[in-house]
């Protein structure tokens, strides 16, 4: 989402319908520069549909979760990636509109530069103003 005063220490994980609407979100917030991204990731996760995500995702405990609640994860495999799986490159085209919601996030002031230091105004503020949207 951009840098906070310690860096890039939380992360805001979206789930959006076919509208580029939010349905779910969650914040993760953790210290120092090294993050995994998918830490979180499965508390965005609702039921049913398809699970769009870029590499950083790519876990075999992402999958699993989302294999749990019947949806079909297509994340493209990182190189180092042992296993081969289903991937479509189309279906992966359709994860512009979570970039696209992230846009009209980002021109909100507040939440572009994060002016709420606590992580549980930040997330309602986010809520806020995807309710809006």
């Amino acid at each position: 989402m951009g840098r906070s005063r310690g860096g890039l220490a939380s992360k805001i994980h979206a789930l959006v319908d076919a509208e580029g609407r939010a349905i779910g979100l969650a914040l993760t917030v953790r210290p120092g520069p090294r993050q995994r991204r998918g830490r979180g990731a499965d508390r965005a996760v609702a039921g049913g549909g398809i699970l769009l995500a870029d590499k950083g995702y790519d876990a075999a405990a992402i999958r699993a979760k989302a294999a749990e609640k019947r949806m079909f994860a297509n994340i493209p495999p990182r190189r180092n990636r042992k296993g081969r799986f289903v991937f479509s490159g189309w279906l992966y085209r359709q994860r512009n509109l979570v970039e696209r919601f992230f846009n009209k996030i980002k021109q909100f002031r507040g939440i572009a530069t994060r002016y709420d230091k606590d992580p549980a105004n930040f997330l309602a503020a986010v809520k806020l103003i995807a309710t809006r949207l």
